[in-house]
């Protein structure tokens, strides 16, 4: 007890220190960020290729952008081993960060091209998923494009780094765009159980459907919310 603290009978306690993060958490965070990211931009470069889009690069540039305002506030949002190159020699980030980016980014390039040949580029263009390979394309897209929505839904409109801002619904909005694009030809890139029931209610998507793309739907926002807990651990 203090000797101002004795005469008045208090305590003289000393106001708890916030805790320090730990540099290898963060770090991970960041490398998380530019993994999905990079995941994302090169999937839906794949997907708008194999399907035949003529609007693959509206599609490429807005996963790009949403993806930038998903992740920028944690990692810079680089999903480019160049731009961390840029980003090292300008002085952003020191040369640790740098190779974890690197491994990231590479890491999801080889991913996604593994998703996309794995599930998407054999499928057949523009006809509606109903069995076999076709059918794990749609539940793979479907999961796949529900949890980027939801992505960038908590972190553009949800998170305490963005207390006030006026670029969600673009965000949003754009990742929507990038859906109906990249995935449109594989699964119709419901992306939404309420449109998906709207859609089976309109004759667009078969009723036997209605399961199968529920649960991949459920499973990708379940996933985004974990993971934004994951990335996000003080955000409460």
């Amino acid at each position: 007890m203090s000797s101002v603290g004795a005469l008045h009978g208090i305590n003289a306690v000393a106001p708890a220190r916030p805790a320090v993060a730990n540099p290898a958490a963060v770090a991970a965070r960041k490398y998380a960020v530019e993994l999905i990211g990079t995941f994302f931009l090169v999937f839906t470069v794949g997907t708008t290729t194999f399907t035949g889009s003529p609007l693959a690069p509206l599609a490429v540039g807005a996963a790009l952008m949403v993806m930038i305002y998903a992740g920028a506030h944690i990692s810079g949002g680089h999903y480019n081993p160049a731009v961390t190159a840029a980003a090292l020699i300008r002085g952003r980030i020191d040369w640790r960060d740098a190779v974890g980016y690197w491994a990231a980014q590479l890491a999801a390039g080889l991913l996604a091209a593994l998703v996309v040949l794995g599930f998407i580029a054999p499928g057949p263009g523009g006809a509606r998923p109903l069995s076999g390979h076709a059918l794990a394309a749609a539940f793979v897209a479907e999961l796949l494009f529900t949890f980027a929505l939801c992505y960038v839904v908590l972190n553009v409109a949800t998170s305490s780094d963005h207390p006030v801002n006026s670029f969600y619904g673009l965000a949003v909005g754009f990742t929507l765009v990038t859906a109906a694009i990249a995935i449109g030809r594989i699964s119709g890139a419901a992306i939404n159980p309420a449109i998906t029931l709207g859609a089976c209610a309109m004759g667009l998507i078969a009723w036997s459907m209605l399961g199968i793309y529920v649960v991949a739907e459920l499973i990708g926002g379940v996933a985004a919310g974990f993971v934004f807990r994951a990335l996000n651990p003080a955000d409460k």
